[in-house]
Order: structure tokens, then C-alpha cells, then sequence
């Protein structure tokens, strides 16, 4: 619940109209045309220090049940072209006119406290898709691209409150695409229309015109650690989608596993994980049996791996070196809630 009310505030900052001159705009060449800019400045998505000043042209939003990564805190944008929107496909996915771009900045701290660390970027070009990370210097004033990644020691807030020490991963431009490959294909994977959250109906409207929305009824999935906001089965699929469907879905890079975990596939479905026997986990299986064994999450490999931070066991395999708790409680509640055969 934390993670959505810190997004929906922070989105609030990019539907502010400030009193003092207009920023310069977003520089379109730079997310249009070949090359990769040097510099997150470069785009002009943020003037001032940080991320404290989004450009006006900039969408924020959150989402419902975010992909996890090491209890930092993000902020979310969207960036599309003067006079377009952004439409909505049958079944969710959201399609972005050429020229948009997605920017996602993970930190720590939150509100005016709030701290980047670095900043992901997908550009729309007309090859397709561009995945590109960029860390951000000691005093804000701008994050360089690291096309190779890099690690970061720094200090993260548990839910508790407890703060832990970790090394950092900025993933490397190949490690973008481990997660954003679908067939052969850079494609974006958090704004799945159903899991996204905006700050007001104005915001969304710069998102999207509600007349171009699909005539099937799209209900807005629950928050995956919130129980007034849906029953435990329909968090805990809306959290396995978040966190692992973007490779265990067939056109993804775990599609050989036949383990699918989107949020599409039927409850009843092998797929899903339910006595599902491993294809090849070797170690990863912890010796079970089945990816999920139902009415008991102790036996089971998707609880095994996801409590794991061991390289070869763990999952997902990129973008965590802690396990998440809370998550890990979320699916063992699920799956002991399955009734055996």
C-alpha cells in the first residue's frame, strides 16, 4: 500500500502549473533520433536538481502492484508527443504512439526527501523500443548513461523501518532486455492499463481519451498489499504478473519453462504453476516437486526460489538482492489457500 500512495503523490507533482516561466521542452530529437545521449539532461524530462521539477509534459502515474526491487522508491512518468495519447488494446496492453517515452526513476526516500538513484528511459523510435539506464551524480545535477550497468553500495528502508545495506544493480543495456524481450521485441511491461493509478481524472485524460477505450470491461486489478482492495487469489495473481509474467508468459524469456504467470491465464490452468512439474530448475526446484504444490507453499518451488537470494535459485533472477518479505507472505497465503487433490 505504501508503494502506491508514494506513486500517486509523486505523480501529483507532474499536474502542478508553476507561477515562474515555462521550462524548455522536451527535447524530441533526443528520444526520436539514433544514438544514445550521453546524459538524462539531454531529454529535458527534469529541470533544477534531481527529479523535483518534472517537465510539465511529462504523465505521472503509479501502479497498483509494482515489480519490487530492493524496497527503493520509484517514480513513474510518461512523456508522449505534442497532440497524441496513448490507446488501449482489448486485452489491457497499453500502445504508445512513436515518440514516446517512459521514465522511471528509483530512489530512496520519499516526498522532498525523495533521492535518485538512477533513471531507466524507454524511447519509442521508429526501430522500436530503446532500453537505456543512466545514474545520477552525488549532488542531482544529472545522471549519466551506463550502457554496461554498474553496482551501487546504498542503504534501503525495509517495510519495517529497518534499514539494510545493499549493493545496488543497474542493469545493463542486455539486462533491459531480459525482462522487456517478448519475442524479438523491446516492448514495455509495467503499464498494463488495469495495474495503472493516476492522480485525477485530468491526468488520466492527458493519458488516454476514455472514447478510444476498448468496448471490453477492463476492471482495475486490486493493490497487491491492500485485502479491502480484493480477495487474496486476485492480489496474488495481479502480484505474480507485476513481478514475473514479463518472462513466463510464452513470448518471454522464460517461455521454455511453460510456467506462465500473467494475469490472463485461467486459475485452473497448469501453466499457472499448480502441480506443474519443473522443465529444467535443476538446483532451483529446493527438490520439490511442482512449482506450486497446493495447500502447501513449504513444498513449493515458486516459494522456494522467490525466498531465495542465492545466483542460480532466485527469482526473478535480475532487478533484486533481497527477498521480499512481504511478497513472499502474499503468495504463501495464496497457495496455502489451494485446495489439494
Amino acid at each position: 500500500m505504501r508503494a502506491l500512495r508514494v506513486a500517486l503523490a509523486l505523480a501529483c507533482v507532474a499536474t502542478l502549473t508553476s507561477a515562474h516561466p515555462a521550462p524548455p521542452l522536451v527535447n524530441d530529437d533526443a528520444i526520436t533520433a539514433p544514438g544514445l545521449p550521453r546524459a538524462l539532461s539531454e531529454y529535458r524530462f527534469f529541470t533544477g536538481t534531481g527529479t523535483a521539477s518534472p517537465s510539465p509534459q511529462l504523465i505521472g502515474y503509479g501502479l497498483r502492484s509494482p515489480l519490487f526491487s530492493d524496497y527503493t522508491e520509484k517514480q513513474r512518468f510518461v512523456y508522449l508527443p505534442a497532440g497524441q495519447r496513448a490507446t488501449v488494446r482489448d486485452n489491457g496492453e497499453v500502445a504508445f504512439p512513436q515518440g514516446a517515452a517512459i521514465i522511471k526513476t528509483f530512489g530512496v526516500g520519499q516526498g522532498a526527501g525523495f533521492r535518485p538513484i538512477e533513471t531507466r528511459v524507454l524511447l519509442h523510435r521508429a526501430s522500436g523500443w530503446e532500453a537505456l539506464p543512466y545514474v545520477w551524480n552525488a549532488d542531482g545535477s544529472d545522471a549519466a548513461l551506463k550502457v554496461a550497468g554498474t553496482r551501487l553500495a546504498l542503504t534501503v528502508s525495509r517495510t519495517s523501518g529497518a534499514a539494510v545495506d545493499i549493493s545496488y544493480a543497474v542493469p545493463n543495456k542486455n539486462q533491459c532486455k531480459e525482462c522487456h524481450q517478448s519475442g524479438s521485441q523491446i516492448v514495455p511491461i509495467g503499464p498494463v492499463w488495469m495495474n495503472m493509478a493516476f492522480a485525477d481524472p485530468e491526468t488520466e485524460t492527458r493519458f488516454i481519451s476514455r472514447a478510444t477505450m476498448p468496448g471490453t470491461a477492463l476492471a482495475k486489478w486490486p493493490v497487491w498489499d491492500d485485502p479491502k482492495s480484493g480477495p487474496l487469489a486476485v492480489r496474488a495473481r495481479a502480484y505474480l504478473h507485476s513481478n514475473c509474467a514479463h518472462c513466463h508468459n510464452p513470448a518471454g524469456s522464460a517461455s521454455n519453462s511453460g510456467l506462465y504467470l500473467s494475469y490472463s491465464v485461467a486459475d485452473a490452468d497448469t501453466a499457472l504453476g499448480p502441480y506443474k512439474r519443473p522443465v529444467a530448475a535443476g538446483r532451483g526446484s529446493g527438490g520439490h516437486d511442482f512449482a506450486i504444490a497446493p495447500g502447501a507453499p513449504e513444498r513449493s518451488i515458486m516459494v522456494h526460489r522467490m525466498n531465495s537470494t542465492e545466483p542460480g535459485v532466485a527469482m526473478p533472477e535480475v532487478g533484486r538482492s533481497l527477498v521480499h518479505d512481504e511478497g513472499v507472505a502474499l503468495i504463501r497465503s495464496w497457495i496455502a489457500s489451494l485446495p489439494a487433490k
